[in-house]
């Protein structure tokens, strides 16, 4: 376990330096690695990402990470964040069947197996950070859509949807996306 904390710093580095990751060639070792990538990310995000107060319940809410419909992270994201907090708020952790109530996410993962992004998005307000999988996913609405470039996790960014959302998305994460589109 000490040897696996030891190695999520150094993915987080380089995440932060927009370098990516490269992912090995076996499938299975694909999506696990492909996933532990993407699960740092969205603790990444977190840290670039303002949200107005309006986007909690509570003022002492934590930022909720949910995933909606099949998880691909299994304990992963549960691990990296664990202890983590973010100007002063704990992140927290939840798996979703159905789109969230408002205020329920601050950041909404639709795994690629989620088919219904369209209606999905519309309902969730303002206050809430969308990411998803796949090139369209930034075109159908979505915030951030990660990408498998050259066997390395990148994502692009719709930051008129992010400010729609009453999101401000820092300079250093639109400087490390993939594509911006404003």
């Amino acid at each position: 376990m000490a040897q696996r904390r030891a190695k999520i710093p150094s993915i987080l580095l380089c995440l932060g330096m927009g370098l990516g990751v490269a992912v090995p060639s076996s499938q299975a070792a694909d999506e696990s690695l492909e996933y532990q990538v993407k699960a740092a990310f969205l603790l990444n995000f977190v840290k670039f990402v303002e949200w107005p107060a309006s986007a909690f319940p509570e003022p002492d809410s934590p930022i909720s990470i949910c995933i909606l419909g099949a998880d691909p992270f299994g304990k992963t994201l549960d691990q990296l964040i664990a202890g983590e907090s973010v100007n002063g708020r704990k992140l927290a952790v939840e798996r979703l069947k159905r789109t969230p109530p408002p205020k329920n996410c601050q950041v909404l993962f639709l795994s690629k197996v989620e088919r219904e992004i369209d209606k999905s998005l519309p309902a969730l307000g303002p206050g809430v950070l969308t990411v998803g999988e796949g090139d369209n996913f930034v075109r159908e609405g979505g915030m951030i859509g990660f990408i498998i470039e050259n066997r390395r996790v990148r994502f692009d960014i719709n930051q008129s949807a992010a400010e729609k959302a009453e999101l401000k998305l820092s300079s250093k994460l639109l400087s490390v996306a993939r594509s911006v589109e404003k």
